[in-house]
């Protein structure tokens, strides 16, 4: 409790809540009360108050009168409007003021000491039963985090962790903040264990759980085929599902969320193959031998994301889905102001795909630009950024738009990202890739116990570049860097935020199905 919070208190009957004040008084509050909207001003005028509580009916000034004075003074002080009136009115009028809270007469003590305790003591409280709830948690996901896993179990314990790490955000307890990331660096690494088990069974078709290249099969297909209502597909580059779970309650005001899930990215967690296999429904090596002209390996020139249209098109033939469907890329501000204003044109399509590139863009430029590294610095600055963006963008007018139709909708992404804090030195060509968390050349030379690797690409489903070529794929937080000038990219690199490798943040991400209200 804020023992020493002080109370304004203003109501032309104050002598009839003496009881009320006493009580306050006890409980450590000291309280200041007049008698009418004037002293109360004249009040506020002169000291400082952390609460205060107005009458709506006084002689003189009312209450609502009282509330305007008293914001235009000092417009961060809460202040709690009492009244024997339940007009709408009244209400309406008192909160669109942004009172703190509303209470009908007759009041009674506790009453009174919860509205203090919400106001001034929430956030303390809170973060009092969130750090206690976290601590009564933590040995569970413990013994489950070092248990025999499936996939799906490992999707519901990666939820848990990111539950814990958004509501210890609303904590003091940085040692509880500290505890947690502690179990995710755990969690990482046992999860790193299990891929290195499963993968390469699970992209040759065995016990195989959603993933990319069967996500539209198995997420989106059956909605093309089941309802006459238009379905709009969002992949928002790489959208972590921490990064969703910050924008999910503005979604939940235009939408019912019907299936809140996660699914796997395939390796490498990167836009050119992860996104390429979604839309093609298609491992990147079969892309490439499926379509030969149209697969773009790390070192051809050109970009590897031109044809998702093209491969898409040909996903829904195979399904026998001949749909009038559109295909729309976001890569500049101007592109989603058009698409926002034009909305009415894609009501006719049975399918419409909109890749949305913001967040990732905001991952690469945050590596290149200081400013906005130091408006990410951490996760959860991050989500706080992703947030705040998707508020205002035009994504955010683009699904309300939708909302207001008879439509299903489902959001997802290609990958995640990790905060990468520990470098890994790794030897190649010329002919190795530049990502700093997966690497593809000859003769590549590494720690082993730092990487996943995949000495036969084919076996992962992934194109050959070189008859010896191979891929590795850095585990849990680590980056790939080439002992050459080795300080200097340490620096450059350490703490930002990469994707390409394997980690929970970058392989399990959101897949979110929507209908309107």
């Amino acid at each position: 409790m804020q023992a020493t919070a002080k109370i304004l208190w203003a109501d032309d009957e104050i002598n009839l809540l003496k009881a009320h004040i006493i009580f306050l008084e006890q409980k450590g509050y000291q309280v200041t009360a007049v008698n009418s909207g004037n002293e109360a001003i004249d009040e506020v005028k002169q000291a400082y108050f952390d609460i205060v509580f107005l009458d709506e009916n006084m002689p003189g000034i009312s209450g609502l009168e009282t509330l305007k004075e008293i914001k235009n003074l000092r417009p961060e002080i809460p202040i709690v409007m009492i009244t024997k009136s339940e007009e709408e009115f009244i209400m309406e009028e008192a909160i669109g003021s942004q009172i703190a809270d509303y209470l009908i007469k007759p009041v009674n003590p506790n009453q009174i000491l919860l509205s203090v305790k919400k106001i001034l003591d929430h956030k303390r409280l809170v973060s009092q039963n969130v750090t206690m709830g976290y601590q009564r948690q933590f040995g569970q996901l413990s013994m489950t985090l070092n248990d025999n896993l499936s996939a799906e179990e490992w999707i519901e314990a990666y939820k848990k962790l990111v539950y814990w790490e958004m509501e210890l955000d609303k904590s003091e307890s940085e040692g509880m903040k500290d505890v947690l990331v502690s179990q995710l660096v755990e969690a990482n690494s046992n999860f790193s264990r299990f891929i290195d088990k499963n993968y390469i069974d699970w992209v040759n078709g065995k016990n195989t759980p959603t993933m990319s290249h069967n996500l539209l099969e198995k997420k989106v297909i059956p909605l093309l085929k089941s309802t006459a209502e238009p379905v709009y597909f969002f992949l928002i580059d790489n959208l972590r599902y921490d990064q969703w779970k910050a924008i999910q309650p503005m979604i939940a005001e235009m939408f019912r969320i019907v299936e809140d899930d996660a699914y796997f990215s395939i390796l490498p967690t990167s836009t050119q193959y992860s996104r390429n296999a979604i839309f093609a429904g298609l491992m990147p090596l079969d892309i490439q031998n499926r379509f030969p002209n149209l697969w773009l390996n790390d070192e051809d020139e050109g970009g590897k994301n031109l044809n998702e249209d093209l491969f898409l098109e040909d996903l829904l033939k195979r399904h026998k889905l001949d749909i009038k469907f559109n295909y729309r890329k976001i890569t500049k501000l101007e592109d989603g102001k058009d698409l926002a204003d034009n909305m009415s044109n894609l009501r006719n399509n049975r399918f419409n795909v909109i890749v949305y590139n913001f967040v990732d863009l905001l991952s690469h430029v945050r590596t290149e630009m200081v400013v906005i590294k130091e408006l990410a610095e951490d996760e959860a600055a991050y989500r706080s950024l992703v947030q705040s963006w998707f508020e205002h963008s035009p994504l955010f007018d683009i699904l309300k738009s939708i909302s207001e139709t008879r439509a299903n909708v489902v959001i997802s992404t290609d990958h995640g990202s990790i905060k990468v804090r520990k470098p890994s030195k790794v030897i190649g060509d010329r002919s190795t890739t530049t990502n700093l968390r997966y690497k593809s050349g000859k003769n590549l030379n590494y720690t082993e116990k730092e990487v996943f690797a995949i000495r036969k690409p084919e076996d992962g489903k992934l194109p050959k570049q070189h008859v010896s070529s191979s891929f590795i794929f850095s585990k849990e937080d680590f980056f790939f860097v080439y002992p050459n000038n080795y300080n200097h990219f340490v620096n450059m690199y350490k703490d930002t935020f990469q994707h390409g490798g394997l980690s929970l943040e970058e392989m399990i991400i959101p897949i979110i199905t929507l209908t309107t209200k």
